[in-house]
Order: C-alpha cells, then structure tokens, then sequence
C-alpha cells in the first residue's frame, strides 16, 4: 500500500491567512501593558517598531531558504541544507529536540493567555483558569484533525475575526479623535541612554513575541502551491499588515487611557473600548479577541506539528511520526503528541515565564543558526541557485544576526543558560544516538 502524500493545496490568501492568525495571538493584547510599563512612558512604540525591523530582516532570510526548499518541517530543512551533510545532521535533529519542547510552550502560552483573557467576563480561581487553557488546546487538536483543504477554510475564517477585532479596535481610537497625540508625544522625556537602551531590549522580547509567526508558512512548504512566490509573498505581506495594525492598535489605546492604566491594566483592550462603549461592547470585544486568541493557537499548533513529521521522514526522528492519517492525508502521530505536551504545558506552567522561555530556546538553535546556515549556503552552491534573494545581501543576514544576539541577552542570564544547556544537552543525545546507530550497522 503507498504512504499518502502533502497536498500542495494552500493559496497565497490561505498562507498569509495562516501566518497573521498565528502573528496576532493573545500576544499583543497582554503585553501590550507589560511593554508600556517596561518603557515607562509614551516610548513604548519604539518597542514595537523594533519588533517590526527585526522580523522584516529575519523574513528575507526565512523567505530565501523557504522559497528554495519548499518542504513540510521548515527550518528542519533549511539547516541541513545550509550547514551540509555532516553538520547539518546535528544542527536540524537540534531544531527538532527544541521544537518537542519549545512548540508545546508556544501552543501553551497562548492557551494560558486566552484563560487569563477569559476572566474579565467570568472570574475564575486558578483551578477553573487551568481548565480553560486545557480545554482549548483539545479543542485545537479536534479542528486540526482532518484534511489540510478544509484547514485553509478554517484559517481563512479565524482570519476575518482577527481583522475585524482589530479594525474595531483601530477605528474606535480614530473615531475618538484625538488619535495623533501618542505618536506627537512619544518622544517627551526621552533620553538616548544606556537606560533607554536596556529598557528597549527587555520589552523587544515581548514585543518579538507577539509578531513571531511570519514564518508559520514555512513550516507548511510541502503543502503550499507556487512556493517560491507565495512562501516569500505571504510572509513579507503579513509582517508588513501586522505592523500596521500593532502601531495602530496601541496608538489608539493610548489616545483614550492615560499610561497610569495601561501599564497597570490586565484587560487593557476590555478597559478601552468600555471607556469608549460601555460594558456591553466591552464583552463583546473581549469575546472578540478570545476568538483571536484561538486563531493563533489554531495556526502554530498546525504548522509545528509538520516538523517532527519531516525529520521522522527523513530518518532523523521516531519512525512513528512519519505517519499520515490514511485517509486526510495530514501527519496525526506528530498533531496528536504535540497535543499532548502542549496540554500538560497549559495546567502547570505560567504565561510570563513561557513567553521569556520560548526566545531564549529558540534564537540559538533556530534564528541565529538559520542565518549562517543561509551564509553557509550561498558560499558553498551559489546564491543564483536560491529561488528568491534578499536585497542587499549578506547586510540583512548580518544585521538579523546581532538583533537576535541582543534579544537573547535581553531575555536575562537564566533563560540564556537555560536554553544554552538544553540545546548542549541536544548535542550530547545526538552523538550517543549516532554511536548506537552505528554499532547497530556494525553489528
């Protein structure tokens, strides 16, 4: 009997789709007050605007080697074939040993952030709160289980609620009138100093996070159609309309409520639009942006689960999930296993630390050595054998290397030791797995 096989069935509607409902989480609208509160003042934007440059750089680079190797499992791809068939072996089993990990904690967090969301319509203990975000990722991997067309209907839906949550939340500040003054002021008080710059750094972390998704469609590559057009198109499309809609968004909240309750408030979109509406629109735009909140759930989970697929296909991972469900022809083993990690990830652990915890492990093994993979690359075939360049290459490469360097250190000494010693320990499971390999073909 023949192994099904990825249908390359996702348009570039259903791809941009994909990557915003995974970019717009329940991210932005928790952290949103963090970051205030961490730039203390009118400043914040700044934040966000960095957040914005690093993922436009990091996209060229994502866009070069998602257009030319257009596979199911994405950076598990782009590093063997960027660091070469010795190294490359170890660099993409080390993203797929972080990924079992770090995937379930992005599926989490924002699980763990639609049940604290939840509680500015039912106030809930921490019991009631645990059992929200457990429900949601089940509900997740139900949707998920079925037929990769269907998916791209799903996503295309959970995308217009995403767009209309934000267009209420936009045109209400613009509506109000006074929509300028945050960005007229944003510079009031502001010095340029080692201050400004750690404080900068620290609320970039939370910041990255909430545009991390851009790259979703890569994930995806064995299933989108054209992807050497729609792979690059997709991301820059949506980092460039998710960029818009986040200035636009804390603009428009800071043109309403004075800082003194944005950086204090745990529901500051709710609080917002109740200023402008009352209580009743305030529900609904929370109801709003809980759908959201799904949305983004919805997208990663999908996305993440073709990673343990590719490497277990490539005969770097557990047989087992190389599986296809024999019929919706999508991998089940990997959905449900990541599930799985995701929902016992969602009863016990908290949102701040998930989110600081997710780039930490994540910069090292995937976005810093996916850039000198690309180098790498383009030194040892050429960069006219690459389906899609960046201009100005190596710059954009260059300058992703040293914003990602300075993130990671932002994320604070225990997290970079952390992530550092898991992907040590990564390292240590691999050559202990090649040495039984090897002994079993010797023997």
């Amino acid at each position: 009997m023949n192994q099904p096989l990825l249908s390359r069935k996702i348009g570039l509607l259903q791809a941009t789709a994909i990557n915003m409902t995974d970019m717009v989480g329940i991210g932005p609208f928790i952290v949103l007050s963090i970051v205030a509160k961490l730039m203390n003042g009118p400043g914040f934007l700044y934040a966000w605007i960095a957040g914005a440059v690093l993922s436009l750089i990091d996209a060229m680079v994502w866009s070069e080697l998602g257009a030319t190797f257009p596979k199911a499992g994405g950076s598990y791809n782009f590093l063997k074939e960027g660091f070469g068939p010795r190294t490359g072996r170890l660099m993409s089993f080390l993203f797929v040993w972080q990924t079992m990990i770090q995937a379930p904690l992005v599926i989490a967090s924002a699980a763990i952030g639609f049940s604290h969301y939840t509680e500015y319509l039912i106030p809930m203990n921490e019991f009631g709160k645990k059992a929200v975000s457990g429900c949601v990722v089940l509900l997740i991997v139900l949707l998920l289980y079925r037929r990769i067309e269907t998916i791209g209907k799903i996503s295309v839906l959970l995308w217009m609620g995403v767009l209309a949550t934000m267009a209420w939340i936009i045109g209400s500040g613009l509506a109000h009138g006074n929509f300028l003054a945050p960005v007229k002021h944003m510079n009031d008080g502001l010095e340029l100093n080692y201050a400004f710059g750690a404080a900068l750094g620290v609320a970039s972390v939370k910041t990255i996070y909430s545009y991390l998704g851009y790259y979703n469609v890569c994930h995806l590559g064995g299933e989108i159609s054209r992807p050497a057009v729609n792979i690059p198109r997709s991301m820059l499309i949506s980092i460039a309309g998710i960029t818009v809609l986040y200035l636009c968004m804390n603009i428009s909240v800071a043109s309403v409520l004075p800082m003194s309750q944005i950086t204090e408030s745990k529901f500051v979109i709710s609080e917002y639009i109740e200023t402008l509406a009352g209580p009743i629109a305030a529900n609904i735009i929370t109801v709003m942006v809980l759908w959201v909140a799904f949305a983004s759930v919805f997208s990663a989970t999908l996305g993440y689960s073709r990673v343990p697929y590719a490497a277990a296909q490539d005969g770097a991972f557990f047989s087992i999930f190389a599986k296809l469900h024999p019929t919706k022809n999508f991998p089940h083993v990997s959905l449900l296993v990541l599930g799985g990690i995701a929902f016992i990830f969602s009863l016990l652990l908290k949102l701040q630390h998930v989110i600081d915890a997710i780039l930490a492990m994540r910069i090292l093994v995937q976005f810093m050595a996916q850039a000198v993979g690309l180098i790498l690359l383009s030194r040892r075939v050429g960069r006219s054998t690459l389906q899609w360049r960046m201009p100005l290459y190596p710059i954009p490469v260059i300058l992703a290397l040293i914003m990602w360097g300075a993130i990671f250190v932002s994320t604070g000494p225990v997290l970079m030791a952390t992530g550092t010693s898991f992907a040590l320990l990564g390292v240590i499971v691999y050559f202990a797995k090649e040495a039984v390999r090897k002994r079993s073909e010797l023997g």
